[in-house]
């Protein structure tokens, strides 16, 4: 955590230190998406960044995203090392984009070498605003405090109508057993509806996966995988 984020924490504090974070923060912001702008519409991959390469859920994930990136989709990740690195990987392996949404953290956060672009922000909610806002599916490999973070952000984004009902996609049925079944004692409690738990898919199968992405996002909201867009010379922005 920096000092802007521990100041900004810390209660109230002066107007003029509140106006400097809020200025602070929109200029992140709009660095943020004028970094982006330009990467089409993307999938989301979440995953935790201590899997090393000789793990079988780095392999999962490699595989995975190379797929999805066959569909013409950026693959958009944290930018760190893990399952991003894998996700990431998989793109370049099948000649695909790879784009990273990194943050600046103590550990475990360097881009990893396979991203074709990446930017660096200084606070995760800014970063989770990013990781969704250019995705057309999440999919929420094997992870910690961070992955299921963002997976539940982009679940009740979804359950409460804020973005469209894209496909969230959660692999390793072994691995997340113990939260499935947390998640159907929050719906015997009545405290999600019937409906909610079908919000996401849950799968080892990287065609099933594939086969919800063509008809969810490319059918249902008839979206063009690669989508051209013209920088603007006079803005200084390049794709």
């Amino acid at each position: 955590m920096n000092n802007a984020e521990i100041q900004f924490l810390d209660g109230p504090q002066s107007r003029i230190k509140e106006l400097k974070f809020t200025l602070q923060t929109a200029f992140e912001l709009i660095r943020g998406f004028r970094a982006l702008h330009f990467v089409g519409p993307c999938i989301t991959v979440f995953g935790s960044a201590r899997f090393k390469e000789d793990h079988p859920y780095y392999d999962l994930t490699r595989k995975a995203a190379g797929e999805f990136a066959k569909l013409g989709f950026t693959i958009l990740t944290g930018g760190g090392p893990g399952l991003m690195e894998a996700a990431n990987r998989g793109a370049k392996d099948v000649g695909g984009r790879s784009v990273g949404c990194n943050i600046h953290l103590p550990v475990e956060q360097q881009p990893n070498p396979y991203l074709d672009k990446w930017v660096i922000m200084k606070h995760f909610f800014l970063r989770k605003v990013l990781l969704v806002k250019y995705s057309f599916a999440f999919v929420v490999m094997p992870g910690g405090y961070g992955t299921m973070d963002e997976y539940f952000e982009a679940l009740t984004l979804i359950q409460t109508h804020k973005i469209k009902d894209f496909p969230i996609i959660i692999f390793g049925k072994k691995y997340h057993k113990e939260l499935l079944a947390h998640i159907n004692l929050m719906k015997g409690e009545a405290t999600i509806s019937a409906a909610d738990s079908r919000l996401f898919l849950v799968t080892d199968d990287i065609n099933q996966a594939t086969a919800l992405i063509r008809e969810k996002c490319i059918k249902q909201y008839g979206l063009k995988p690669k989508v051209k867009m013209k920088p603007f010379s006079w803005l200084f922005e390049h794709k």
